[in-house]
């Protein structure tokens, strides 16, 4: 009867240890943000994975390659009204978005489609792209962050930040 116990314990010890390796591996938890403006609610749904002494950008998120812009699932953007977004005419709904990295510029891209897996890109189903503006942080982000703002009278920013970058575009609440 002690084998078995020993062995049971053995087992017990072994699967904690399982457990406690699961609770270490990388997760990347969903995330909003969202801004009124006008009166129009715009709102950006993520998963926001870390960096945890990881190389991001180059690295993480490879540069000249379509990027999910986030984690697990596509990033949605759900908007109340018609946007004008570093020139793309985007009507009111849900589109995903998606990022085309390099070291010297960013281009956002709108899709129709929305609810894909990170991976499951289709560029048939683009709305359209546009140049960001990119800019070196001073100091690095640890977790992958999205933020809309209002920048006065029906005029937002739309902006991703990770490591040590950046990028941007403006928008308008067409009226």
């Amino acid at each position: 009867m002690l084998r078995f116990g020993r062995a049971v314990f053995f087992g017990f010890a072994l699967a904690g240890l399982a457990m406690t390796a699961v609770a270490q591996r990388y997760t990347s938890p969903p995330a909003d943000t969202s801004v009124t403006i006008e009166g129009k609610h715009i709102k950006v749904d993520y998963y926001a994975p870390s960096a945890h002494g990881r190389k991001i950008m180059g690295g993480l998120v490879p540069y000249g390659e379509v990027w999910c812009t986030g984690a697990n699932w596509a990033t949605k953007i759900t908007t109340d009204a018609d946007l004008e977004m570093g020139g793309l005419k985007l009507p009111k709904g849900s589109y995903s978005i998606w990022t085309l990295p390099t070291e010297k510029e960013w281009t956002l891209i709108i899709n129709r489609q929305t609810g894909q897996f990170h991976l499951d890109y289709r560029q048939d189903r683009d709305f359209g792209r546009t140049k960001m503006n990119l800019k070196t942080l001073s100091s690095p982000v640890e977790t992958f962050k999205i933020q809309l703002s209002a920048d006065g009278g029906n005029k937002g920013t739309l902006a991703l930040m990770w490591e040590k970058t950046e990028v941007s575009v403006p928008f308008t609440v067409m009226r």
